[in-house]
């Protein structure tokens, strides 16, 4: 096969960027303090984050963050590659990637492979988010508790 007339560039500004935010979020997960310290410093920079985002960005995390605490209290909100992110026991099961992150046209509400989203042999595991109005919210408050039920408990 030929080669392709562009050159493989490497990672683009904004993944460069992401990988330079967990390093940082790594750095700042390894300090010492309480669990409950860490905890409340993890959530004040996921609103943080939440704040320096663009206005229609920030309007849906500020909204899908109070969704996920209000439906799931189990998950502890914390940065996840420079993204407002949920996780159990530390492992994500969430996330919101804003469209400006990586200039996209749309957010995205993604879940990991820990999220309890399992229908049959395939199943959604990323959403595309334009508006988070009340019918959005439900269904999102619908998967986060999805997410974190056992199969067991369903």
């Amino acid at each position: 096969m030929g080669q392709s007339s562009r050159a493989h560039e490497g990672f683009s500004a904004e993944e460069r960027a992401a990988m330079k935010d967990h390093a940082e979020e790594l750095k700042a997960a390894r300090r010492s303090g309480s669990r409950a310290d860490k905890a409340a410093q993890a959530e004040q920079a996921v609103l943080a984050k939440i704040t320096g985002m663009q206005r229609s960005d920030r309007v849906m995390a500020e909204r899908v963050h109070a969704v996920v605490k209000a439906n799931a209290p189990v998950l502890e909100p914390k940065l996840w590659y420079g993204m407002p992110a949920y996780a159990l026991d530390g492992k994500v099961v969430l996330f919101f990637q804003s469209a400006e992150k990586f200039k996209a046209r749309y957010a995205t509400l993604g879940f990991s492979d820990l999220a309890r989203l399992d229908d049959g042999p395939m199943w959604a595991a990323g959403f595309a988010l334009t508006d988070v109005t009340s019918e959005v919210e439900d269904r999102i408050g619908a998967l986060v508790r999805r997410a974190v039920t056992s199969s067991a408990d369903r």
